[in-house]
């Protein structure tokens, strides 16, 4: 096997192993022997590749932002004629499960906020961060390029806006009293970028 076919294994064996510890346990508990252990990979593989378990952690954001990417893609592939809603349904619908404070990268997000000032997290914070942005930005020029979001749509400032959107339902969630505390739902949200991707104004649709 080449090496990189192998760090790819280990990878999603690592990958696997913390999807399934953190249905079972908080972000605190896991350890690395949990790591190790449900895995099956040794230590020594283990820190080949990595140097804590949060880099297994800032994994898991990542491989959220490239499923999202993947099912935004599809959905354009999918197309015989350019349509602007159902590539856009698909982000929002997976938007919409950030107001979920048990979504399993909203608690791998906020354990990893609370360690912004380790140096190491704060940079993965920043990458993370871009990345989104990056993605977004992406999702939106490819509307642009298929003629269904205006050229006059400045990508960048949207793209940097969703993003922020997305923080902010990743936090504002997770302190809610109750699943149903916030008055955001899909439909407005989903009627908020309408407008922002298409320069609509406020008036009803």
């Amino acid at each position: 096997m080449k090496n990189e076919e192998r760090r790819q294994l280990s990878q999603q064996k690592l990958l696997q192993a913390a999807r399934e510890l953190l249905r079972e346990n908080n972000v605190h508990a896991i350890t690395m022997n949990d790591l190790m252990e449900r895995s099956g990979l040794s230590k020594g593989a283990i820190f080949h590749y990595v140097r804590s378990r949060d880099e297994i952690f800032i994994w898991l954001l990542n491989e959220r932002l490239e499923s999202v990417d993947a099912e935004f893609e599809h959905e354009v592939e999918q197309q015989q004629e350019p349509d602007f809603y159902r590539p856009m349904d698909a982000i929002i619908k997976r938007m919409m499960e950030l107001t979920d404070p048990q979504e399993m990268t909203n608690r791998v997000f906020l354990y990893l906020l609370g360690k912004e000032e380790d140096p190491l997290i704060r940079q993965a914070l920043q990458d993370f961060q871009r990345q989104s942005v990056q993605y977004a930005e992406h999702w939106i020029v490819r509307g642009q390029e298929r003629g269904v979001i205006p050229a006059t749509v400045d990508a960048r400032f949207v793209a940097e806006y969703f993003t922020l959107i997305q923080f902010g339902l990743r936090v504002s969630h997770s302190f809610a009293d109750t699943p149903h505390e916030s008055r955001l739902h899909m439909s407005q949200l989903r009627e908020h970028m309408i407008r922002s991707l298409l320069g609509m104004s406020s008036e009803p649709l």
